[in-house]
């Protein structure tokens, strides 16, 4: 029963597609060529920071962007905020005319983040002038709890981002800014806490090397994704969007940042990934607010799988770009496809055991051990490796052998995407596709999730 090929052959393509993207991964991060700064001058900076009741963060953000950005912009666009997160803004462009407050109301208001970012991208085209060279004009979207490095438009600027006019748009590295607090639940006790000083280092783990690694694979590819903080693009490519499909940013999209580098490439303009900037921002050191992020993440990402024939008709997708994004659009679909045949498999052990007895169900399982053993081994060592990648990155004064067991806790941590897709999967069938925001850390907690609509 276990011997079927549906068994055998379906992890071993898994793994070795996993181990290929890997390989490469870990190549172009290892081997990516130093950035080149360029001249910020020659270009306008505007930051949209799309905020909904985010007064504990607001002032902070706007101030840090301000102060190491002092040309820039700074769009804050409050989707009809319960507090005082309007107030606040509107006080700080009272005194700074660069401050810019976007006022939404319901019933238009909290249609989602790609709806609040239509808005600001409205309000920027009444103000600029209308010889405004729009080549030159960068539109940065930042999280309300981000902070931008302050060398990020030098480098940004540069032959590898906006120098190039081929280039559309760039996507910046995101750190985790929390992932050296020795308490981020406060007066928890130690075992809640250092569950949460996990689950933050894994998060930085991921976003700042394997993530990055993934995207400047992606940029040998073509296919390199914009993310929803730290995400620069010319409002240029912006009009070209809105131009074929009415507006930049989907409305009511769950990965409206994806979505809008799809479309961006699919009109011709070029992504670049710059892993030597970053933007920072806070980890989740709550289990149940990570998994309802996860949660939306991977129901986004089935969502998108819809274009895959238009990028696999595209001029504009090399044959090895239309290989990268359908992989990255079945990831969910193969954790599903995981979890559905793992089930199987148990229902099907259950039933053995009842025909013919324990002994012989488990025996047959059991003579596979060498099998499964080799390939838990490499499932487990690419993530193990990159442990030393992130020590030697983010944090030097850590031991190599700190560092293997964070790469050991990343491949438990890799175990959320079953969960993720499954639920995700469930929630679209389901037709639930609104969406509330996180909470941020500095937020008070309330009973109950906060995190998703029906």
């Amino acid at each position: 029963m276990f011997h079927s090929p549906i068994f055998l052959v379906f992890p071993f393509f898994l793994l070795v597609c996993f181990l290929l993207y890997w390989a490469g991964a870990r190549h172009a991060y290892l081997k990516r060529p130093e950035v080149e700064n360029g001249n910020p001058d020659a270009f306008e900076w505007h930051f949209f920071v799309p905020c909904r009741d985010e007064e504990a963060v607001v002032a902070t953000t706007v101030d840090r962007l301000r102060t190491d950005h002092p040309r820039a912009h700074v769009w804050v666009i409050d989707d009809d905020s319960d507090d005082r997160t309007g107030a606040i803004v509107a006080g700080i462009g009272e005194t700074d005319r660069r401050v810019h407050l976007v006022r939404r109301h319901r019933p238009e208001a909290r249609q989602g983040k790609g709806a609040a970012l239509n808005a600001a991208y409205d309000e920027l085209n009444e103000y600029l002038a209308e010889d405004a060279d729009r080549e030159r004009v960068v539109v940065c979207v930042i999280d309300a709890d981000g902070q931008l490095d302050p060398r990020a438009l030098d480098r940004v600027s540069g032959p590898q981002g906006f120098g190039d006019p081929e280039t559309g748009g760039v996507q910046v590295s995101v750190h985790m800014r929390n992932a050296e607090d020795p308490r981020p639940l406060g007066d928890r006790g130690r075992v809640r806490n250092a569950f949460a000083r996990l689950l933050v280092r894994m998060q930085d783990m991921e976003f700042s090397v394997s993530n990055a690694g993934m995207q400047l694979l992606r940029g040998r590819t073509g296919s390199v994704g914009l993310g929803g903080n730290g995400q620069f693009t010319r409002l240029a490519s912006l009009d070209r969007i809105a131009a074929a499909e009415r507006r930049p940013w989907k409305r009511g999209a769950l990965l409206e940042d994806y979505e809008l580098g799809l479309h961006m490439i699919l009109n011709g303009d070029r992504i670049a990934h710059i892993a030597d900037t970053w933007v920072s921002q806070e980890g989740l050191p709550h289990g149940r607010r990570f998994l309802t992020q996860r949660t939306r993440w991977a129901q986004g990402n089935l969502q998108c799988v819809r274009y895959a024939p238009r990028i696999v008709s595209s001029r504009h997708y090399g044959g090895k770009g239309v290989l990268e994004t359908l992989y990255t659009f079945l990831q969910p679909v193969a954790h599903i496809v995981t979890l559905a045949l793992c089930a199987l498999m148990f229902a099907l052990l259950a039933l053995s055991a009842v025909e013919n007895g324990a002994g012989e169900a488990f025996g047959g399982m059991l003579a596979l051990w060498p099998l499964v053993l080799g390939l838990a081994l490499v499932s487990v060592t690419p993530f193990v490796l990159w442990g030393p990648v992130y020590r030697r990155e983010r944090t030097p004064n850590r031991s190599l052998l700190v560092s293997l067991l964070w790469g050991l806790a990343l491949w438990l941590y890799a175990y959320h995407l079953f969960p993720a897709s499954a639920r995700g999967l469930v929630r679209m069938l389901r037709g639930r596709n609104g969406w509330a925001k996180t909470r941020r850390n500095a937020e008070l907690v309330t009973s109950g999730p906060t995190a998703i609509e029906s």
